[in-house]
């Protein structure tokens, strides 16, 4: 429901609840047998001059709103509006119908039951617009606090990507210098594959979310840096499940997990080495794992998951909200990350 829909539906709230106790009096001032024209007259100013009265508490706290230390000025503000009100009613009443005396005497009869009636209506309208004040207050506190928990939630995110980024640019660079020499043919495809998937990277933000297929092809061009740095030894193999290619996951997202696949299967060894990666659809979840030969006497990745893979999950928990998300294990040479993707409808 929009903002207008429910301030119109306030509107006509009020206005019914005035129309009702309007014809309430009306049959009030009938049981002390006055007219029914001039009980009708009667409680058309009354109460207008009531409603007035209203809307001038409920104009006071919308712009003003009392404190414990102050709330006594409100309740005698309430208690001069309400009286004020029926005096300027008695007045009103007594130039319009001045000939007719056993009217007046009921008037004048009924002005204790009239300021209690005001006193009671304009406490009930300052009170329900206290209420919607502390509402509107506490709202207002939410969603500062949830833009706050989203900018920094943004900042954190941005923080982990730009650690991640420097880390592979830098053993880029270095395989890069290495190969001007020796290989230049090599070293300028690399430097063309760099710019690429650099550009690709920068393209992308850390909450956009993007297809599998997507998220595939920028890995490649990851892939074939490092193939180009580590060269026959990496060997990748790539089991997509065609249900999962249009389903959806965080940008750049696979890269860091790879990157640690590639880190603790073939840094501590001098021989080729298979890089799996393989997706199905779990429970309605995209899930994928990535898989990687490794020595346990050397890498001991039950120690730790690493940065590459501590980040990711960071990463996963403040765009979900779910610490289970990523999940590693770990048989006797090989090393699995496993992480689940969630499925928006």
């Amino acid at each position: 429901m929009s903002w207008t829909s429910s301030r119109i539906q306030a509107t006509l709230l009020s206005i019914g609840c005035w129309l009702v106790w309007s014809f309430l009096h009306v049959l009030v001032l009938r049981q002390f047998d006055i007219g029914w024209s001039l009980a009708f007259k009667d409680s058309l100013i009354s109460n207008i001059l009531l409603g007035q009265a209203c809307l001038l508490i409920i104009n006071t706290l919308k712009w003003y709103q009392p404190g414990k230390a102050n709330s006594l000025l409100l309740v005698v503000w309430i208690a001069m509006l309400a009286k004020g009100s029926v005096w300027i009613t008695q007045c009103v009443l007594h130039y319009f119908f001045k000939e007719d005396t056993a009217y007046l005497a009921v008037l004048d009869r009924s002005v204790l039951i009239r300021i209690a009636v005001a006193l009671m209506s304009i406490s009930m309208v300052a009170l329900a617009r206290w209420v919607y004040n502390s509402q509107q207050a506490n709202k207002q506190d939410v969603e500062k606090k949830s833009d706050a928990e989203k900018l920094a939630r943004d900042a954190e995110l941005a923080g982990l990507r730009q650690q991640l980024q420097p880390h592979f640019l830098f053993n880029s660079l270095n395989s890069i210098s290495a190969l001007v020499g020796a290989k230049p043919a090599e070293a300028r495809a690399m430097i063309q594959q760099l710019s690429d998937f650099l550009r690709g990277t920068l393209r992308k933000d850390d909450q956009q979310m993007v297809t599998l297929k997507e998220e595939l092809n920028h890995l490649q061009l990851y892939l074939d840096i490092e193939k180009v740095r580590f060269g026959h030894r990496l060997n990748t193999v790539v089991d997509c499940n065609e249900n999962t290619l249009d389903m959806q996951l965080p940008s750049l997202l696979l890269q860091p997990l790879v990157e640690n696949a590639i880190k603790f299967g073939l840094y501590d060894t001098i021989g080729e080495i298979e890089i799996k990666l393989k997706t199905q659809v779990t429970n309605k979840q995209l899930e994928i794992s990535i898989s990687n030969p490794y020595d346990p006497e050397t890498s001991k990745p039950r120690q730790g998951t690493g940065f590459g893979l501590s980040s990711v999950q960071r990463r996963l928990f403040l765009m979900f909200s779910r610490g289970d998300l990523l999940q590693t294990s770990a048989s006797k040479d090989l090393f699995v990350t496993t992480v689940l993707i969630p499925q928006t409808l």
